[in-house]
């Protein structure tokens, strides 16, 4: 068993797909019409374009846009990807403009930040210590 898909719920897709392909540098997989305006619309990383998609899927139903807005009201993540390095990531990202919600911080076996995706969700980066 693998994990194949997870979602990062969004307020806009057009929006949402520029920010994670454009800032972030993911590249779009697959992008399908789904009824009138929404899209099945995924991203992967670029150095795993078969790996684990990325749903930037459309926050249309009440529950889900409570529960993403009740954990950014918290501070909490959605989703967490894992990079080479948090600082350089932290520094390159943020000469991009995006907003940190938690600058690079050493938690035990990991290194974290926090940033908004522009689209509803707080996203944290992580680094494995070596």
């Amino acid at each position: 068993m693998r994990i194949h898909l997870t979602s990062v719920f969004v307020d806009d897709q057009a929006e949402a797909l520029r920010f994670y392909t454009e800032v972030l540098g993911f590249v779009k997989k697959h992008d399908v019409p789904v009824g009138e305006k929404d899209r099945w619309l995924t991203v992967v990383s670029p150095e795993q374009p078969d790996g684990t998609e990325l749903l930037l899927e459309p926050v249309g139903h009440p529950a889900a846009k409570a529960y993403r807005d009740a954990l950014v009201t918290d501070g909490i993540p959605l989703a967490q990807f894992e990079v080479d390095d948090v600082a350089a990531e932290y520094a390159r990202l943020s000469d991009r403009g995006v907003r940190f919600t938690q600058e690079p911080l050493e938690m035990g076996p990991v290194t974290t930040a926090v940033l908004d995706d522009t689209c509803g969700n707080l996203i944290q980066l992580v680094t494995p210590s070596r």
